[in-house]
């Protein structure tokens, strides 16, 4: 029989992302040269709020927004299972601009390197940065740290991380699945 442990509630993940966008905000005082860029599918819930906050907080209506299919670019495309990819939204090239890739949870590894190996097919952007609502950080298969994290868990391999979001879920919480 699982437990579920509810880690962040709606409130919290409200303040939270206000928080993550704030530190956008003080490590990019100008969008020209960077972009945001949220990793299908469960990513881009994450980045869909933190550009919301940001263009509602300096009006720039311009910032640099898209969304990252990785499906063909994983390292388990081959292992079996039947792979939906998302589709790619992405209008600009990511040459010389700094980028802030945006997933829901860092586990492994594996998902992230997926989106920079696929993020380079638009460019050779000046700099990666990393965003996470939730850092699994003592299951890393792959050296990959984020610069902006909503909250690091301490998690075992068998218990899983479910981020549930208005939108799609009904509600807004952060959950741990023993």
């Amino acid at each position: 029989m699982s437990r579920l442990k509810s880690l962040i509630d709606h409130n919290r993940i409200q303040i939270t992302l206000q928080r993550l966008a704030h530190q956008l905000l003080e490590n990019h005082p100008s969008w020209a040269n960077s972009a945001i860029v949220g990793i299908q599918p469960r990513g881009t819930r994450l980045s869909d709020r933190i550009v919301d906050y940001l263009r509602n907080w300096t009006g720039d209506r311009h910032i640099a927004y898209g969304k990252l299919d990785i499906t063909f670019y994983r390292d388990d495309i081959h292992q079996g299972g039947v792979l939906v990819p998302s589709t790619t939204d992405m209008d600009f090239g990511v040459s010389g601009k700094r980028v802030i890739l945006i997933d829901d949870v860092l586990h492994t590894g594996r998902t992230i390197r997926a989106a920079m190996d696929a993020l380079l097919d638009f460019g050779r952007p000046e700099a990666i940065e990393l965003m996470v609502l939730i850092d699994r950080r003592f299951s890393r298969e792959l050296p990959i740290q984020p610069d902006y994290t909503g909250l690091a868990v301490d998690t075992i391999m068998s218990q899983k991380v479910l981020v549930k979001w208005e939108e799609t879920d009904g509600k807004d919480e952060v959950i741990l699945l023993d």
